[in-house]
């Protein structure tokens, strides 16, 4: 009886400052022996770092000056991938790579759990570090249900930014080859294509990312006129999963199915009656002998 007293107001407090889902996520990492729990840390290291990296551009870095600002997003976007070890961070992104079978259902589900976790904790965690360091704080996608009341604008411009931007990451990662510094400048490119992205398709934020819409919806419902009230709450509104789920998913798997009728391959594990449009690489016998 007295050790659960004494655990009692532990775990009251841990509550307290523990934004809910953190904890199923976290147990999410140890399913199947730990085969994926490097996938889990790289994705929830990985979001930490993207948030960090571009949300800071215009906010804290390069407010008065939207070159800087551009250019800061970018340098974020290559130094999240680079060090956080080439995570997708995007829900939408991990369902197309599944889709396309370039991970099982199993990867699929904790990356995805790896990604939220990171945003659960980002959020609150880089508000702590602007009020300190007294900062802007820093913003995240919203739209605004009076101006768009079933969410169908909303939802079609993050379905449409999503789809281009998996065709972007097909086009930069599979069809073109910029030899010795590859990575560097297809990351370079991504991360300029994505800004580019943001400043074509506010209407709702945009988040491009299923989970930066709801974590941010999460982290900003714990606050009542900017005073911390809670660790906030999941988004109770039908809409919100229509416009940063619904549509964003559905966005990327066109994408796929584009993907797949161009260059063959398999969508949602089955071969599919149109294409490949793609021409097919002839090897001749010279390069067989070698």
């Amino acid at each position: 009886n007295k050790m659960f007293a004494k655990i009692s107001p532990l775990l009251t407090s841990l509550s307290s400052h523990t934004p809910p889902g953190l904890v199923l996520s976290l147990s999410s990492a140890f399913i199947v022996d730990k085969k994926y729990l490097s996938c889990y840390r790289n994705e929830f290291v990985g979001t930490l770092l993207m948030i960090a990296c571009t949300f800071s551009a215009g906010k804290w870095i390069g407010e008065d000056n939207l070159p800087l600002a551009w250019t800061a997003h970018a340098v974020g976007v290559v130094a999240a991938d680079y060090f956080g070890g080439g995570q997708h961070v995007n829900p939408a992104v991990s369902v197309a790579m599944w889709s396309l079978g370039k991970c099982d259902y199993t990867e699929m589900y904790i990356r995805i759990a790896g990604a939220m976790g990171g945003g659960l904790v980002a959020f609150p965690l880089f508000r702590s570090l602007s009020d300190y360091m007294e900062w802007n704080a820093l913003g995240g996608p919203e739209f605004n249900p009076l101006d768009d009341d079933d969410g169908s604008s909303s939802a079609f411009s993050e379905f449409l930014a999503t789809f281009l931007l998996c065709v972007a990451i097909y086009v930069l990662n599979w069809e073109l080859n910029f030899g010795k510094f590859h990575y560097w400048i297809k990351q370079t490119l991504t991360a300029l294509f994505i800004r580019y992205l943001i400043e074509m398709f506010p209407t709702a934020g945009p988040a491009i990312n299923p989970m930066l819409g709801t974590t941010w919806a999460v982290f900003a419902s714990a606050f009542s006129d900017d005073e911390k009230v809670n660790t906030g709450i999941f988004p109770e509104d039908p809409l919100h999963y229509f416009v940063y789920w619904v549509a964003p998913i559905l966005g990327a798997l066109l994408a796929s199915f584009c993907y797949v009728v161009y260059a063959g391959g398999t969508f949602l594990g089955s071969k599919i009656p149109l294409g490949q449009i793609k021409p097919v690489a002839v090897v001749t016998e010279s390069k067989k002998k070698k």
